[in-house]
């Protein structure tokens, strides 16, 4: 659980490296929340689960207005964390433009988001596994 909230502790950090875990579970933590916060208040996804759902149903305020909330106050700490995966891997967080690139930027951005972390420190910072960290005394 504590890997899922580090990204809060962590709210306007953006330097520094991310291990592939703190990012991919602080995710599935937003995710979790989402889909929480839509079957509570009867929005989209709790009408598709039921059966229920029809096009012309109206929108849900109350899902829309507290999942906007959440997402609003996720933006930050999802940028600070992303960012700092990509330094995990020595890349600048100017890749996160790469988001503008319909289909084969976010391919481009799942690969760097799953591959492990430099071994060592790179310009970024320390590693965050604590790897070659002996390397000094060969």
């Amino acid at each position: 659980m504590e890997w899922m909230i580090l990204p809060y502790k962590r709210y306007f950090e953006f330097s520094g490296r991310s291990r592939r875990k703190e990012f991919w579970l602080f995710s599935l933590f937003c995710m979790i929340v989402s889909l929480v916060i839509d079957f509570a208040t009867g929005g989209t996804w709790s009408h598709i689960a039921s059966g229920t759902y029809a096009m012309a149903a109206k929108p849900n305020l109350v899902s829309a207005g507290l999942g906007g909330l959440f997402s609003l106050f996720n933006l930050i700490p999802s940028f600070a964390v992303t960012v700092r995966r990509l330094h995990d891997i020595d890349r600048s967080g100017w890749w996160m433009l790469l988001y503008f690139v319909p289909l084969l930027g976010w391919v481009v951005l799942l690969v760097f988001f799953c591959l492990d972390g430099n071994s060592g420190p790179n310009r970024f910072g320390n590693d965050p596994k604590g790897r070659g960290l002996a390397d000094v005394f060969r």
